[in-house]
């Protein structure tokens, strides 16, 4: 290619604009360079190694370095703004994450190859992908688990292909990922018993499903059959079967803990739970969890809270597919307008449960 000779600027804003490039000064003004050697003209706040001196040419504009036979740096990507730039930078290292998630994708070396520091990276990718590269790796390895156990692999060679390297690993992020054991998840959840049982409280019939951990089951519901129907679907491929009579004394304190909280006497029930949800979810549930007795949160302020301010839609989604009534208090987010929005169990429980929480927190200064 023949690059066209270029009239030099006087020396002294030639000077200015080569500190500006050393220095990766952005705010030295618009004008970009190109080097002869590569043919590619970059901004001054490019994160590509520096070109000598003698290489370099200044232009106002890229399009005066377009002409002159240059083309435009795929990393700097002149005349593009910054964060079209940094979402490009971050989808890229995601999708290379997702091709090989078993992979050691360590931040330095995420940081190093995208030219960016390590914080800076970590704070645009998560505010890019939701997560940080560190957590979306832990999701891609569960996703390519996922994959293995459906393809019937033995659990301990999906387990070293997901890229986890023991199971010791990965059965620390079971709960939060696939809800379940490896062996468990390829199965259907065949072996995993939840037992159950209903009674009634102000609000209607109210039926618990409980695995030898907890809680994981709690809905309100017109009818036992309905409510069992609903507790198979969600839990599809484990033995669902009614409270054994060796655990009904400990049934009768769940719910004489649920109707005091019903009726404003217990503002924080202790109740063991066995949540089982995405990392997202349990994310959102958890911060629900600690919102105080009688307050309530937009989605935005939810999405806010966790720290992704960008997520209330999927907030809205986690909410709405919350399994444990009451214990989880996705009945405390309502819509930025202030209106309550929907609830899994109807708009009118969620309105009595808004307005007793509302007096007994303000009668008893809760």
């Amino acid at each position: 290619m023949t690059i066209t000779s270029v009239t030099s600027e006087p020396a002294s804003k030639d000077d200015a604009r080569w500190n500006a490039v050393l220095n990766r000064n952005a705010g030295a003004g618009d004008f970009v360079y190109g080097v002869v050697t590569t043919h590619i003209y970059c901004v001054p706040t490019c994160v590509s190694r520096r070109p000598l001196r003698r290489n370099v040419r200044f232009f106002d504009n890229p399009a005066a370095a377009e002409a002159a036979g240059f083309r435009a740096c795929l990393r700097c990507r002149p005349g593009k703004p910054q964060g079209s730039i940094m979402n490009d930078v971050v989808r890229e290292l995601a999708r290379q994450i997702d091709a090989q998630p078993e992979k050691s994708f360590a931040l330095a070396d995420l940081a190093r190859s995208s030219g960016y520091s390590q914080f800076h990276l970590q704070r645009n990718f998560k505010a890019i992908i939701g997560s940080t590269p560190k957590e979306y790796q832990t999701a891609a390895r569960m996703r390519k688990l996922k994959t293995e156990l459906r393809r019937d692999a033995p659990v301990a060679n999906a387990i070293y292909e997901a890229g986890f390297g023991s199971t010791s690993r990965v059965y620390e992020k079971v709960d939060g990922q696939l809800g379940m054991t490896p062996s468990e998840y390829r199965s259907g959840a065949k072996g995993l018993t939840i037992s159950y049982a209903s009674g009634n409280t102000p609000l209607g019939l109210l039926m618990i499903g409980a695995t030898d951990r907890g809680i994981c089951f709690l809905q309100f519901g017109a009818s036992q059959k309905a409510l069992v129907t609903e507790l198979g679907r969600q839990f599809a491929g484990a033995h669902v079967q009614p409270m054994p009579a060796t655990h009904h004394e400990q049934f009768e304190a769940w719910m004489d803990a649920l109707n005091r909280h019903l009726r404003g006497l217990e503002p924080h029930p202790d109740l063991p739970l066995d949540v089982r949800g995405t990392a997202f979810q349990l994310i959102v549930w958890r911060y629900l969890q600690k919102l105080p007795y009688g307050a309530v949160r937009s989605y935005s302020e939810v999405a806010a809270g966790i720290g992704k301010p960008s997520a209330a839609r999927a907030v809205a989604r986690a909410c709405a597919t919350n399994s444990i009534a009451l214990l989880i208090p996705c009945h405390r987010v309502v819509r930025g307008s202030g209106e309550l929005g929907g609830y899994r169990w109807g708009i009118d429980r969620k309105r009595v449960l808004l307005d007793t929480e509302r007096t007994k927190k303000t009668v008893a200064g809760v």
